[in-house]
């Protein structure tokens, strides 16, 4: 029987995000008077801190946000582009038919200190030192670490005991990882962040201060330490020693940027997404497929039925094959098209009662990578559920934050951090972080969407959303997970919006994904029927969805997503939020 759980409520601001330090921080900078943008930026540093194997510093942030002001939804891209020495001829010629996943070979420009920068300067009250401040504290006084932490250090401990010998020093003193509860401190990070603030405060206004800061990232210090370390040959999960591509003038030559959000009307409902160099349309395009169904999914008690699992997962494997065939930063993405009910009425035909095994793009001349073929089945390094999965050469699966922040205002940000994790490449010593790992998601085969070229963006799993409410923003939510991000998302849309649970309810509501489409992670492994679900969906479902030809995986009674949300209700005020009890991380504060 499900178990109702309410809503965290107030009048004031809301918080919640992947870690409770986080969250904490951002409602400080809200009872300091801050707003949304300034309590988001404050959490986003203190993520980096507080979930190293999950984002940091030399990662990346796209979100969704509305202004008091402006209640159009917009995109903040702080997604970096690859070197300009980044070619599919370049891994041709050292051999390699895929991106490794861990390395300097996949590092792209780092985008989050720009884009969280660029949010501050333009909507934000705040001065840097006032955000950034509990995060350097953090840094300094060190943070408790969480159990994920050390297991993820513990499984790359031999190569970087033997490889990355920067990031040994860092996260393996005395030889071992920080045990669990322990405090860890990164001082070197908090010198590469006060050494930015001091060259940030040489000038004066805040605006102008902010600035600074960003070019002594870019232009500075930082471009330089990242260009120096990228010249050196390092171990990456190809097993072989690589240098990097990224150069200073990369760097220079990038900056955080805005888009307009895209907005699928749903009736009364509309969903906001990043643009189609993230994979943030899928979800509107199963939701599109799942429209001429809705009298076929039901929820009973809080709990999904297995009709609806199996509907919703033959929706995911159709729009999942989609995004393989035509997402990228192209520029012509064809949403329009994919998200029409035209095309959601073909696709929808081709949803039997069987489980299909087959990968379906649709459209009359869909491109897949050739390679896929050969990943199929190929082992991905640790388990499906994709949430955080890290291998021994640092390869890894879905490790994201993220954060949902609402004030009173109406100023509200949905924000997924990711990359630069402390297991993506080895320690810059002199800077305390070390680069992403995002490129790849790049293809090596030219002529698709999401192929490998200079200057592009991959095309990210990173999937921050929004829901309209007869055209108001009303809820910022989302989830870290990879591939499975716009899959949990849509666990918690169906159990909300058709469901009728409350925020709190529908993270809590049971969840489900499919694998069976190309991971975006090296080694681009997938399995064609298998159907991962948590086990409280019960016994009975689990059963009837076996017998319509799901490989389906019992994950466990909580296993799958770590869901934040936040809302707003205009008639009333009142706002609202809800984190995830998967992992005892998550953390919804307000008051």
């Amino acid at each position: 029987m499900f178990t109702t759980r309410p809503e965290l409520a107030g009048t004031r601001g809301m918080v919640a995000s992947t870690h409770w330090l986080a969250s904490a921080a951002g409602m400080a900078v809200l009872e300091d008077g801050g707003n949304a943008f300034d309590a988001a930026v404050a959490a986003g540093f203190v993520l980096q801190v507080a979930e190293p194997h999950l984002n940091g510093p030399g990662g990346q942030v796209p979100a969704i946000f509305v202004t008091a002001s402006d209640r159009t939804p917009k995109v903040l891209c702080g997604q970096g582009v690859s070197p300009a020495a980044a070619t599919p001829r370049h891994f041709a010629d050292l051999g390699l038919d895929l991106i490794p996943g861990s390395g300097l070979l996949a590092a792209t420009v780092p985008g989050a200190w720009d884009a969280w920068l660029l949010m501050l300067r333009d909507h934000g009250t705040k001065s840097l030192r006032e955000v950034l401040g509990h995060a350097i504290s953090y840094a300094w006084d060190g943070v408790p670490v969480v159990g994920r932490i050390t297991e993820t250090i513990d499984t790359v401990a031999e190569l970087f005991a033997h490889h990355w010998t920067t990031s040994a020093q860092l996260w393996l003193p005395g030889g071992e990882a920080p045990a669990p509860g322990s405090l860890h401190r990164n001082p070197t990070l908090a010198r590469t962040w006060q050494r930015l603030l001091a060259e940030a405060e040489a000038v004066s206004g805040r605006e102008a201060q902010i600035d600074a800061a960003r070019r002594a990232w870019s232009h500075g210090f930082v471009a330089e330490a990242v260009d120096s370390f990228s010249r050196t040959a390092f171990r990456d999960d190809s097993g072989r020693d690589h240098p990097g591509l990224l150069t200073a003038d990369d760097l220079a030559g990038w900056e955080a940027s805005y888009e307009d959000a895209l907005v699928t009307d749903f009736g009364e409902w509309s969903l906001v997404k990043c643009g189609g160099w993230t994979q943030g349309p899928v979800l509107a395009q199963q939701l599109r497929i799942l429209e001429g169904l809705r009298d076929e999914l039901s929820y009973v008690d809080g709990v999904p039925t297995a009709r609806t699992i199996h509907l919703a997962a033959e929706a995911a494997k159709l729009a999942f094959a989609d995004r393989e065939a035509y997402y990228g930063d192209t520029g012509d993405v064809p949403l329009e098209w994919l998200l029409s009910r035209e095309y959601a009425e073909q696709r929808r035909a081709l949803i039997g009662d069987e489980a299909s095994g087959e990968l379906r793009p649709g459209g009359a001349d869909p491109r897949l990578p050739k390679i896929i073929a050969e990943t199929c089945g190929v082992p991905a390094g640790g388990g499906a559920i994709g949430e955080p999965t890290v291998g021994p050469q640092g390869q890894v699966r879905g490790d994201t934050v993220h954060i949902d922040v609402v004030d009173a205002d109406g100023n509200m940000v949905s924000a997924t951090p990711s990359g630069g994790w402390l297991q993506s490449s080895p320690t810059i010593p002199e800077l305390g972080f070390c680069l992403d790992s995002r490129a790849q998601m790049f293809w090596l085969e030219e002529g698709l969407p999401n192929s490998l070229a200079p200057g592009k963006r991959p095309r990210i799993t990173l999937s921050p959303s929004m829901a309209l409410r007869d055209g108001e923003p009303v809820i910022a939510f989302g989830t870290p997970g990879g591939d499975q991000q716009d899959q949990w998302q849509l666990c918690f849309w169906l159990a909300h919006t058709l469901g009728g649970l409350n925020l709190q309810e529908s993270i809590d509501s049971p969840a489900w994904h499919t694998t069976a489409f190309p991971s975006s992670f090296y080694p681009r492994a997938w399995t064609p029927k298998e159907l991962v679900a948590e086990s409280r969906v019960g016994e009975v479902a689990l059963r009837a969805l076996r017998e319509r030809g799901h490989d389906v995986v019992d994950a466990g009674p909580w296993a799958l997503g770590r869901l934040s949300a936040v809302s707003r209700d205009r008639a009333t005020g009142i706002l609202r939020a809800a984190a995830n009890a998967r992992g005892m991380q998550g953390y919804a504060v307000g008051r």
